[in-house]
């Protein structure tokens, strides 16, 4: 149990275990590996605070469902894995600014944080716009064998590449 406590795991220890995961989901639930749609639940279960049971005639929430479902404890899960493989390893600290970030763009954490939010931003638009992200498409729809998700995926690498070159130019 050693490699519990690794900062790094083996990407290709990480890579079957997503397989084997992905493989159990299908077989068990019948439904693929996903998240994005739950990011999309989550702003419609706020708005309806604000706006009331106005928000359940939105086509689009209509056609989701609006409420906590097995997808969205998959994204609780991640974020509790996380701490605890963080918290295991050693390597866990709260900080605005990693060290990389840091080292390359400077300790201002109200840059960092407005990158991320723009990030997060553009990926939640592209990941709707794609119908669905890269847990979608490209861990499940790749099992499956789909051609969309393989584009995706191919797209997801050339953007992720491309945008890094833009950033390193224009903020480094």
């Amino acid at each position: 149990m050693d490699f519990l406590t690794e900062v790094r795991w083996s990407p290709y220890a990480v890579g079957i275990g997503i397989g084997i995961l992905s493989w159990l989901t299908f077989l068990i639930s019948r439904k693929p590996i996903a998240c994005s749609t739950s990011f999309a639940r989550t702003s419609g279960m706020i708005e309806r605070l604000f706006l009331g049971k106005k928000v359940d005639q939105k086509p689009y929430y209509q056609k989701i469902g609006l409420g906590v479902d097995w997808q969205w404890m998959l994204v609780v899960g991640i974020v509790i894995g996380s701490l605890v493989s963080a918290l295991l390893s050693g390597d866990f600290r709260w900080q605005w600014v990693p060290s990389l970030w840091a080292a390359e763009f400077g300790g201002n954490p109200f840059l960092r944080v407005t990158v991320a939010l723009v990030g997060g931003i553009c990926i939640g638009f592209g990941a709707r716009w794609a119908g669905g992200c890269t847990s979608g498409h490209g861990i499940s729809g790749t099992l499956q064998l789909a051609v969309s998700s393989w584009i995706s995926a191919i797209c997801f690498f050339i953007g992720g590449i491309l945008t890094a070159r833009i950033i390193f130019t224009l903020i480094g």
